[in-house]
Order: structure tokens, then sequence, then C-alpha cells
């Protein structure tokens, strides 16, 4: 059993306290405002308190095994620079927009070791990759297309956010780096917008954001793209309501906020084509189930199974901050293995240049 501090208890947040309780770990579970969300899980450990404030101060949090960081955006920055000097083991999930690898540049000496951007994507989309470039060498042409939304259309936005709708937005609105023609390039996120064809969901669409974070530098690659995908008439609704100046920010995150009544899938495709035209694609998905939301389960079940794979190999990784591609490809197929046995189904598929 491990002591493990999960600091954040939304949506994904919650779901990876409980998971880490069922599967017999000690969690502290910390937020200013948690509710009654472990009400049926009563060994975990809630700190009702400002996250902020209380990690100012870890020496208080007694023996502990790892730190999972689960605030959103810019709160969760802000925890990472409080907790980086004190030479711990994070896992961060908090995917803001100034990355754990900044960290290094102003504390070079450190025995604090990070895993970072460990969800669905980033994270599971990001080992895949490594292992398309295990297996192809230098990746011709990579994308990947994913997105959390209703199984249905049900008018208005035909969207509500998985995560934090505040994250949704950045994601929108921030430039879009991509890999063109072996260059790093910034191109205009919700560009390149194109229809696709999801099994059993029928056309959905797919556009530009800034989701490749450190793959851009990790994964040789000669193209290489990440697009969202939400259903057709969503987008060119957020872009015309901001040309027209008639976008307010504060209503969008009352009218994306989750309804836990709206039946939700997850859906995630990774492509990669080598140079001698050999092609992988992966397919994620998942439709929710008894045990949560399919964001949760696709985001946090990844989260969860980078934890206890490096509690049981504490070598897996050097004092550093780690992206998920770091991770040796014998783990990555581990923590495939296990999310099928949760119901998560990933279907590979191998084509060569010859068929």
């Amino acid at each position: 059993m491990a002591i493990i501090h999960c600091l954040g208890t939304g949506l994904v947040g919650s779901y990876v306290a409980m998971k880490l309780s069922d599967n017999g770990h000690q969690v502290h579970a910390h937020d200013l405002n948690p509710g009654d969300k472990f009400i049926n899980h009563p060994k975990i450990i809630v700190h009702e308190n400002d996250v902020l404030e209380s990690c100012k101060q870890i020496d208080k949090f007694g023996d502990f095994d790892i730190i999972v960081n689960m605030l959103p955006g810019d709160i969760g920055h802000s925890i990472m620079k409080i907790l980086y000097p004190y030479g711990v083991r994070i896992v961060d999930l908090s995917f803001s927009e100034i990355t754990p690898d900044s960290l290094i540049e102003k504390i070079e000496k450190n025995d604090t070791t990070v895993l970072w951007d460990v969800g669905i994507a980033p994270g599971l989309s990001n080992m895949l990759l490594s292992l398309a470039f295990e297996e192809l060498g230098h990746i011709e042409n990579g994308e990947i297309r994913v997105g959390g939304n209703p199984t249905e259309k049900k008018g208005g936005w035909n969207y509500v956010a998985p995560f934090s709708p505040k994250d949704v937005i950045a994601e929108y609105t921030r430039p879009a780096r991509v890999i063109r023609e072996s260059k790093i390039v910034t191109l205009e996120a919700l560009s390149e917008r194109h229809m696709i064809n999801v099994h059993g969901k029928g056309e959905m669409e797919a556009f530009l954001t800034d989701g490749l974070r450190s793959v851009l530098y990790s994964i040789p690659a000669t193209n290489l793209s990440e697009y969202t995908v939400r259903w057709p008439g969503h987008i060119q609704k957020f872009i015309d309501k901001r040309e027209t100046n008639k976008l307010n920010y504060e209503k969008l995150l009352e009218e994306w906020k989750y309804k836990p009544e709206i039946s939700e899938f997850t859906w995630l495709e990774v492509v990669a084509y080598g140079r001698d035209g050999r092609k992988i694609r992966w397919v994620v998905s998942d439709e929710g189930g008894p045990d949560g939301h399919s964001m949760a389960r696709c985001t946090g079940l990844v989260t969860v199974f980078c934890v206890e794979e490096w509690l049981a190999n504490p070598s897996i990784l050097e004092a550093g901050i780690h992206p998920p591609e770091n991770l040796e490809s014998r783990l990555i197929e581990k923590i495939i293995t296990k999310l099928k046995e949760e119901n998560i189904s990933i279907i590979k598929e191998i084509t060569n240049h010859s068929t």
C-alpha cells in the first residue's frame, strides 16, 4: 500500500482518488470544495483547504510516496512551482499551458521526479506515437484526433466539457504548434477543419488544436498534427460568436458545464505512416461505465496505471521531468493491456505498403 496525495477533486481528480483507494492505497484528497464526492469512499482522507497554501507546508503531509497534481491549468502550474524544490515524486495531470519541463531552467539540480501529461491525449496518444516510432522509425506523417462528446447531437452547442471548461476555451484560442516538413510551425487554432467518420457515430468534424506539446521535440517526424473532434456545427458556432463579439466566456462556462445525465463518449485515433509506406492506426473508444464518465475513465485510468507502475518499479524514471513517451515500451504495452481489462476499446491496425 502506498500513501498518495491527490490534488484536485474535479471529474477526473475524484475518479483517480477513488480508483487508487479501491486498489488499496491510502489516499489523501485535497480540494477547496471537495463536496460529498467521497461519501461512498470513507477510507479517502479529505482535506478541504486552499491547496496552493497547504502545499507551501508540504512537511505537514507527513510520509508519502507520490503526489498526483490534477488541478487545472494555471493553478496546476502554480502548484508545480511550489512542489518542485521539495525532491518528491509527482504525477502531473494539470495540462497547463506552461509545461513542467520549463521548471528545469529555474532549478538545475533537484531530486524531484515528474511524470507529466498522463491522460488520454496528451498521454496515451504520446505513448502510442512512441510505439509507432519504435516500429516504423522516422514518422513521415502522424495524426492524432481526439474528443469527448455527447453520444448524440442535442442542439445548441452539442457539447459538454468533460474537464475544466476554461481549459477547453484555452484549447480553442491558443495557436496550434505542429510539425510541417520537419520544422515546428505555429498555425491558427481551429484551422485545417475537415470531416471524418467515427464508427458507430457518423460524421464529425476535426480541427487543429495545440495538443502535441512534448512530442513536438521527442518524436522524429516530417509532419505531425493533433486535431480536436466535435459534432458538426459546434466550432462554427464558436467562431461566428467570436467574430461578432457575441462570445460570453462566463456564459460558456455554464453552458458547457458537465451534466451527468447526458450520455457521452470519448474517442481517440492515432495514425502514423512510416517512410516505407507502412501505416499503424489505433482507435481508442469508451462510452463510460458503472465506475464513471468516459473521459474520467480514459484520462484517469492512464493516470492510475502510471502511478501504480511507478510505485511497483521505482527505477523506471530517473530524477528529472519526463513526458509519457519516455516510458519503456513494455510499460506502455502493459498500460494498454490494463486499459483493455477495464473495458476500454483499443484497436490496432497495421497496413503494409504492398497491400
